[in-house]
């Protein structure tokens, strides 16, 4: 066989796994007339993606209920709505910014169908699933320092390298959102935060609504520098009218219904 690009080749892995139940290194390196090396790293990032799960000398399939619970975890209802609302503000050949967090992660697989991305992010688990997307968006990470709270890279040497570039838009999520300041949370690490927000031309908020009116000391982004906050549906008429007087755009997105504007 043919030596295929990465991303092919890692696709095609993942269905092996899936087809067979297990895999093997030395086959998988034949197969693709590579190193052993290489398929291991394959195999690794594949496991870091939640993809399957490592065996010596392999690889072999996620157990159903594993998948099933994973899924329920990192892709609820309210989320995947809220996703795909976020991407459909996204145009092809965009440079955009993905922080860590749950439900930011949820917004990677709704890039499947896009083109030309350049996307930044501070988190490896995020950089993991870009990374098993076919349509291989070009991607950006900012180093730093690990933070094993936000499990991300946070510090002055992740702030530097955003400062270095620029990016169409921001998709960030938060703690908690006091309506009359911006989004807030525990963390306060908000330095990078700060840095991406300044270096987005768009600055998209996505929380789930019971994350609304929560107030919590630690201001991350005010409202002036927020363009866009995205929601579910369960979001009360007060909180909407709140919102939508900071003059920013809010969009409440109907659960397995086409996401809406709310203004």
């Amino acid at each position: 066989m043919t030596k295929r690009n990465t991303q092919q080749r890692r696709h095609t892995i993942l269905s092996r796994v899936n087809e067979q139940g297990e895999v093997s290194v030395d086959n998988l390196a034949a197969e693709f007339e590579t190193s052993e090396v290489t398929i291991r790293k394959d195999l690794t990032a594949l496991e870091k993606s939640g993809l399957l799960l490592r065996r010596y000398g392999g690889a072999v399939a996620l157990p159903k209920e594993i998948i099933a619970s994973d899924n329920g975890k990192q892709d609820s209802q309210r989320k995947q709505a809220i996703a795909k609302a976020a991407s459909s503000l996204i145009k092809d050949h965009y440079r955009i910014i993905i922080d860590s967090g749950r439900t930011t992660e949820t917004l990677i697989p709704e890039l499947a169908n896009k083109r030309g991305l350049v996307v930044m992010t501070n988190a490896i688990n995020i950089a993991n699933r870009l990374l098993s997307l076919e349509n291989e968006p070009t991607l950006l990470m900012t180093g730093g320092t690990w933070d094993p709270h936000s499990e991300s890279f946070q510090g002055q040497v992740a702030e530097q390298v955003l400062q270095s570039y620029d990016f169409d838009q921001l998709f960030i999520g938060a703690d908690g959102i006091d309506v009359e300041r911006g989004t807030t949370t525990f963390n306060e690490l908000i330095g990078l935060s700060r840095v991406m927000a300044q270096s987005a031309r768009e600055v998209v908020v996505m929380v789930e609504s019971e994350k609304i009116g929560r107030k919590i000391p630690n201001l991350e982004i005010p409202w002036a520098q927020i363009t866009t906050l995205i929601t579910d549906n369960n979001l009360s008429d007060d909180m909407r009218q709140a919102i939508k007087a900071q003059g920013i755009q809010l969009i409440c997105a109907e659960l397995n219904q086409p996401a809406q504007s709310a203004g």
